[in-house]
């Protein structure tokens, strides 16, 4: 048999006190048989007296190692059987944290594991400390726990086997346990530039910590906002529309969230260049002439699109025509240009055109000149008719004898190229110049009379 000596009883030391009226009283602990020596598998009782009045005026409890062994009751003995050695295991203990993240946030479900290590066949009890704090032995080697203000601290554990209360583990080294507030999420806008049907850039963080998935959320100024599905990689998505975004971190099975970050306008700007075209191409306009502008969007020929118009300072809301059609006025002159965001879109753009510069000329003086005033009998006299300055796209107009005639359209007026007819009858002339559609008049030139020759016969006298 083993024998049992100072050391052992000093482990198995026991205070006990008592509990008299709600005053703690000096008590006296004795124990039965009160050898000298004691062997392993001997019984042995603990006795708490307090030496006057009656055994049951009091309720008692023993005390191991400074913490209640046995809580209070009317016993005043307590048994240990059979005794036997207790055995400091020397297997480390340590305590692992999941999920491991480098910074817990307040908020967060964060477990605590007691490992004890070259003892994982053995079945353990475990005892929990936190910064002076305990938890009674139990059988969970985990503790779960949501993070809060009072969970920064100091954690330790210990074991002891399940079937022998003396042979434990030594505490383990102390894990540390630090919190910080919850974050919030940043958002940033990486690009803001693409080609139409392309897309741009935007960046959730998280500072100082790692593991994070992120949601992704979008509103316009007339929508609510709603969450978007996208493919996220670390934390950067690639969106075609623009809009309000905000985002916020996640931890994905613990349901913990950051807060969420600012809100970010994401404006995207595409890079197909937009161009005026005038219609008509003429170089050079008229007050009074019809012109059209036209807003192309050079690569973007199938997207539904608004344009906004601007001249020279002032500008037009924004519309669906693509065109912008006025008759040519004092007014009119200057520069010219437009952009344009897709109909379902409102916050994706093109940049603004290069200027259109349009400018106006004093309505043009019309001329016309004949090579010779005088039809020869059965001969012709060629018409010459001209707008001056020089401009192209013009159609000529001839009128005989009255200006509100309607123009020739008889043989006698045969038309040739640049301006010019030929007429074989006489009389008062104008002409005028017209183009585009609808048409645009000259003034009429100044008149120009064609005499007819007179047809001399020859008499012969008898």
């Amino acid at each position: 048999m083993k024998k049992m000596g100072h050391t052992l009883f000093s482990e198995l030391f026991l205070l006990c006190s008592l509990l008299y009226t709600g005053r703690a009283q000096d008590a006296v602990l004795t124990i039965e048989p009160s050898w000298s020596t004691y062997f392993v598998g001997e019984t042995f009782t603990f006795i708490c007296d307090m030496k006057e009045g009656r055994n049951d005026d009091w309720e008692y409890t023993f005390i191991r190692d400074g913490r209640d062994f046995v809580p209070y009751d009317t016993h005043q003995s307590y048994t240990l059987y059979p005794l036997h050695t207790s055995d400091t295991v020397t297997n480390k203990v340590v305590v692992m944290q999941q999920p491991n993240w480098p910074q817990i946030f307040r908020g967060e479900t964060i477990t605590l594991t007691c490992e004890v290590q070259g003892g994982e066949t053995t079945e353990w009890r475990y005892e929990w400390r936190r910064s002076g704090s305990d938890t009674p032995w139990k059988y969970e080697k985990t503790w779960t726990f949501t993070a809060s203000e009072s969970s920064s601290g100091d954690y330790t554990c210990k074991t002891r086997r399940r079937d022998d209360l003396y042979s434990s583990t030594e505490t383990g080294e102390a894990f540390r346990l630090l919190l910080s507030d919850k974050p919030k999420a940043r958002l940033v806008q990486i690009s803001k530039t693409t080609p139409v049907g392309g897309s741009v850039s935007l960046s959730c963080s998280v500072e100082n910590s790692a593991g994070w998935k992120y949601d992704w959320f979008r509103r316009t100024s007339k929508t609510n906002e709603v969450q978007v599905r996208t493919n996220d990689v670390n934390g950067v998505i690639r969106v075609s529309q623009g809009g309000i975004y905000r985002c916020r971190g996640s931890s994905g099975e613990q349901n913990f969230y950051t807060e969420t970050s600012d809100e970010v306008t994401c404006e995207i700007t595409f890079t197909n260049k937009v161009v005026v075209m005038q219609q008509p191409n003429w170089p050079q306009i008229f007050r009074g002439e019809t012109i059209t502008l036209t807003c192309e969007v050079q690569g973007g020929e199938t997207t539904e699109w608004e344009y906004k118009w601007r001249r020279s300072g002032s500008h037009t809301q924004w519309k669906y025509e693509k065109t912008w059609s006025f008759t040519a006025s004092e007014s009119s002159s200057g520069d010219y240009t437009c952009k344009t965001r897709r109909k379902d879109d409102p916050y994706s753009s093109t940049e603004t055109s290069e200027a259109f510069r349009l400018s106006l000329s004093d309505e043009p003086k019309t001329q016309l000149r004949a090579d010779v005033r005088l039809i020869p009998v059965g001969g012709r006299v060629t018409l010459s008719c001209s707008v001056n300055p020089s401009s192209s796209g013009w159609r000529y107009y001839w009128y005989r004898d009255e200006e509100s005639s309607e123009p020739l359209t008889s043989p006698d007026a045969v038309s040739q190229s640049d301006g010019q007819i030929s007429v074989s009858q006489g009389g008062i002339y104008w002409c005028r110049g017209g183009r585009g559609e609808p048409v645009y008049y000259t003034n009429f030139s100044d008149p120009v009379n064609i005499d007819t020759g007179v047809e001399f016969k020859e008499v012969y006298l008898k």
